[in-house]
């Protein structure tokens, strides 16, 4: 079984081909991705209508090239699965219409796939792939939440943000650090050169007793040093960002460590675009080292949003039987789409 998967959510295109067999881990077989990043760098974050617009143009030569990459002809998919949300509308409608399309003419049956489930199973296609049920902190720009995994599509909310996520507040931060856009990568790599105890910044909710994250309040407190150190900004600046970056790691591994004493888990999957960060992975390798507790991540470069976690995602909840491509063509999207609503027919 072929499938081909289509990620249009926001500011990458994607493509990729995955086969997968009755059982099995699912293998990709060519993947392209485009970014956005220089064409909204301009306007210090992403424009929607120029997302949709960059989509457009980039989804066909992005599949031919998939398709060239494998060896493979279009005749030879077998099914067509796309984003369907959340993210951006506009987005979200060029990769469900491309997919639709494409089904339509080949005769092929489409899948619409949740864009968070995609970064939940990305870890699948690395060379360690995990095994059910795990914990998975799911950590993007949007969304930062922990969740059981029993298996494909039986998934428990544990926790999750309830304002700004970790993405956000890395990408804030930096904006009042005045690093420009992607906020998140410039404060990581500018971190690298400062100490991350010279400025102490609140953990909120460090100590709350659940497992929800909050990270409004610490933007807050880097505004306020920011504005302290006045003029001398400039020259603690790299203190201020490693200081940042560690309050926020800090606060997400302590919370999954609070996870798995509460579910009992032995395994944990980190997905989503944070779970790049380097000082997040030592951190919680190192103690989940101490746990005996295994720790898995997708390969680096599909961290980022990407058609292969789409197309795993797809091939996975057909070969667990919990929802089956359809020959509808009239499709619709969904811009808000809590992954906890996923049902086995979703």
């Amino acid at each position: 079984m072929r499938v081909l998967g289509i990620e249009s959510s926001c500011d990458e295109t994607g493509v990729a081909l995955v086969e997968a067999a009755a059982t099995g881990v699912p293998v990709l077989r060519a993947d392209a991705l485009h970014s956005q990043i220089e064409m909204h760098r301009a306007y210090g974050g992403v424009v929607p209508e120029l997302a949709s617009r960059d989509h457009i143009r980039r989804v066909i030569p992005l599949a031919t090239a998939v398709m060239d990459q494998a060896g493979a002809r279009l005749a030879d998919l077998d099914v067509v699965a796309y984003t369907r949300g959340p993210g951006l509308a506009g987005a979200l409608l060029v990769g469900a219409g491309v997919a639709c399309a494409l089904g339509a003419a080949l005769g092929r049956p489409v899948l619409g796939i949740h864009h968070l489930e995609g970064h939940l199973l990305s870890p699948f296609l690395s060379r360690d792939p995990p095994q059910f049920p795990f914990l998975a902190l799911l950590v993007s720009g949007g969304h930062t939440q922990l969740m059981r995994v029993e298996g494909v599509g039986r998934y428990e909310l544990l926790g999750e943000t309830i304002d700004d996520a970790a993405g956000e507040a890395f990408d804030k931060s930096a904006k009042l650090l005045g690093l420009g856009y992607p906020g998140g990568p410039a404060l990581s790599r500018l971190a690298q050169q400062g100490d991350p105890a010279a400025f102490k910044l609140p953990r909120p909710l460090l100590h709350s007793g659940d497992l929800d994250f909050s990270f409004a309040g610490l933007k807050t407190a880097v505004l306020v040093q920011a504005k302290k150190l006045g003029e001398g900004l400039e020259a603690r600046k790299a203190d201020l960002a490693a200081s940042t970056q560690a309050a926020i790691v800090d606060v997400l591994v302590r919370k999954t460590l609070a996870a798995l004493d509460m579910t009992g888990l032995q395994r944990v999957v980190v997905a989503g675009g944070v779970g790049a960060n380097a000082l997040l992975r030592a951190q919680l390798d190192a103690a989940c080292a101490r746990r005996r507790v295994r720790v898995h991540y997708p390969e680096l470069h599909l961290c980022t949003d990407n058609g292969a976690m789409i197309a795993m995602a797809a091939a996975m909840r057909m070969q667990a039987g919990v929802q089956a491509p359809a020959a509808r063509y009239a499709f619709d999207v969904k811009p808000r789409w809590p992954l906890q609503e996923i049902s086995p027919a979703a």
